[in-house]
């Protein structure tokens, strides 16, 4: 966590903009626009789970816990996967501007989709928030960093604490949406939630418009134009592999093996090997991608215990948790508020901790320290399973839980993004954030896929298998953190904790 500029949201001074004062304005609005975003999504993934294993006499499609954590997961993973062509769309098509705004018509038009009371509606409107998402967010990200930048200068510094104040903010409407979605979908309407989701999205566009004329020339145009050439051989690729894609799934469906468990496994194997595959097509234009790419592997362990908070746990706390307070059943949903929560009233100890570090704490250590608050979360689960099975145990559980989560997010996710984008050279930042996301989204699909394994190991087990895998891999980060961090002083230090803002 950074010490937090406060003058990026300052007002201009009146009789004049001074130097700066609409780039100010510029950076109110992205985080309003983020914020609306950040509702519509939080809002719809508190509910989204319990809505697939709700039965069909409460109005849900009955789908069994571990097929509706897999849906959730590959949900997830598309979303961060989505970023990737998202990013190139933007950075030599679109721009970051359209980018936004053709994601948020999306987003909003996939929530309107999933109110309609059809089961067939549900891919569909998953499908459009995924592909709205690809847009939108590396776009924000990208004009947050280029608004930093036009601010206080080149360097990881002033985007990390740029960064950090929208992690902050943001946790507003994680904290809000899930009590509002969640009470919609399970007191009232499951569609209802969806509703709700989709209002916040398009308040967000709203906000978006008004705000354009404040970012100058950021985000105006795309960075890397794309020539005639180049946009040919872009079109035959992309017919290209529409079509070997096409043949591959009529061959699945002819074979009779192109069900939901089937498509599921196809796209974890692909969201495991595309970031991989990705970084190592990046070397000819940005070489030393060691010490990087070790930390977005590590950083997938994190996410694949985090990711679960929706899905996983928002299933223990339906069926495993004692939610009677006063003799009104708190809904499931709301669970999902404790974490945003806890990142804002931790947060300013955090920021403490690192002034106080120093330059000790840098990447690799605030990574170490994320993944070993995820382990020992998910060591308390395992001890929470185990009493679980005499009977609903206490809230407090969970809320520890999102405690070591809410510390975990702060430390690794605005480091994560501040590293990939000092690492992205010159017209490539929206494709190297989504690199960052890519990673997310291993962790995400492996948590979905490994959910399964409670169809045969008892639930407290698998709470403490994938508990001791994550320590040990916060373990060999903090053990290597001095190659990680020689690994990266050949390219502009951007492992070194002494330009990091810590």
């Amino acid at each position: 966590m950074t010490t937090v500029d406060s003058s990026l949201l300052a007002p201009a001074a009146p009789g004049g903009t001074p130097p700066g004062g609409g780039r100010r304005r510029g950076f109110g609005t992205l985080l309003a626009v983020d914020l609306w975003e950040r509702f519509s999504f939080f809002g719809m993934a508190a509910i989204l789970v319990l809505y697939l294993t709700a039965s069909p006499e409460r109005g849900g499609l009955g789908m069994e816990p571990q097929t509706a954590t897999a849906v959730f997961a590959g949900y997830m993973s598309l979303n961060f996967m989505a970023g990737l062509p998202g990013g190139w769309l933007a950075d030599r098509l679109l721009g970051a501007r359209r980018a936004v705004m053709a994601g948020g018509v999306l987003i909003a038009s996939g929530h309107a989709v999933l109110t309609l009371p059809a089961p067939a509606a549900l891919y569909g409107g998953l499908l459009l928030i995924v592909a709205g998402t690809g847009l939108a967010k590396p776009s924000l990200a990208a004009m947050v960093a280029a608004v930093s930048d036009e601010r206080e200068g080149p360097g990881r510094g002033g985007r990390e604490a740029a960064f950090s104040l929208f992690y902050l903010c943001i946790q507003v409407s994680a904290l809000i949406a899930p009590l509002v979605t969640g009470l919609l979908a399970e007191k009232v309407a499951w569609h209802l939630g969806f509703a709700a989701a989709a209002f916040g999205m398009a308040a967000g566009l709203v906000q978006f418009s008004l705000g354009l004329r404040s970012f100058g020339e950021v985000g105006r145009h795309p960075a890397r134009p794309l020539g005639r050439e180049e946009a040919l051989r872009a079109v035959r690729r992309t017919a290209a592999v529409l079509a070997a894609g096409a043949v591959a799934a009529t061959a699945a469906a002819t074979a009779g093996v192109l069900g939901i468990n089937g498509v599921l496994a196809c796209l974890g194997l692909v969201t495991i090997a595309l970031p991989f595959a990705y970084l190592r097509s990046l070397r000819k234009v940005r070489g030393g991608l060691g010490g990087f790419t070790a930390l977005m592997a590590a950083s997938s362990a994190f996410w694949m215990i985090f990711a679960q908070s929706g899905s996983v746990l928002g299933l223990f706390a339906e069926r495993h948790t004692d939610r009677d307070v006063f003799g009104f059943e708190v809904p499931a949903g709301w669970f999902q508020s404790a974490h945003p929560l806890f990142v804002l009233l931790v947060a300013p100890l955090t920021t403490r901790l690192w002034r106080r570090a120093g330059a000790r704490a840098d990447v690799p250590v605030k990574f170490s320290g994320a993944l070993a608050a995820a382990g020992t979360s998910f060591l308390l689960m395992a001890v929470a399973a185990l009493l679980a099975q005499r009977g609903p145990v206490g809230p407090y559980w969970l809320l520890l839980v999102y405690l070591l989560f809410s510390c975990g997010e702060i430390a690794l996710a605005p480091a994560g993004l501040a590293l990939a984008a000092s690492v992205a050279p010159p017209g490539w930042t929206s494709r190297f954030l989504a690199v960052n996301g890519l990673f997310g989204a291993v962790g995400v699909v492996v948590g979905g896929q490994l959910f399964r394994l409670t169809a045969v190991l008892p639930l407290p087990l698998y709470f403490l298998l994938l508990g001791v895998v994550v320590l040990a891999v916060g373990a060999a980060v903090g053990l290597g953190a001095d190659r990680l961090r020689r690994s990266g002083r050949g390219h502009g230090r951007e492992l070194d904790g002494a330009r990091s803002g810590a």
